[in-house]
């Protein structure tokens, strides 16, 4: 299974945090993980091996769609600050609507990625 991690800015903690707690989860060999710039790294110092991809402002959102139209991702976690705007907000609407379209199960916060990964344990 191929789940795509990202995280706004303020909410980078809570995807950690997520993450860690899970870790059992997420180092299973039918798990590959793709993860955006920033939040890739704070997952990787949690001993894990995701895939790094650009950072959500520099085209990391839109890579993940690509992937995700492409059949290459099957889970996103995708924990967004609704609070701030933020400059690639094309690129994020395009990523919520494309796991929409394709039917891809999609997490935005914490208590429903809590269940979502729950329903793969």
């Amino acid at each position: 299974m191929n789940i795509a991690i990202i995280a706004h800015d303020n909410k980078k903690a809570d995807m950690i945090a997520f993450v860690i707690k899970r870790l059992d989860f997420f180092k299973r060999k039918d798990i590959n993980i793709y993860a955006t710039g920033t939040t890739g790294k704070h997952i990787k110092h949690a001993g894990l091996n995701p895939h790094l991809l650009l950072s959500g402002p520099m085209g990391g959102d839109a890579q993940i769609a690509a992937m995700l139209v492409e059949r290459k991702i099957d889970v996103v976690l995708f924990f967004i600050d609704p609070l701030h705007s933020h400059p690639h907000e094309v690129d994020i609407h395009m990523l919520l609507r494309l796991c929409n379209v394709h039917d891809v199960p999609l997490a935005t916060n914490y208590s429903t990625a809590s269940r979502l990964v729950q329903s793969y344990e």
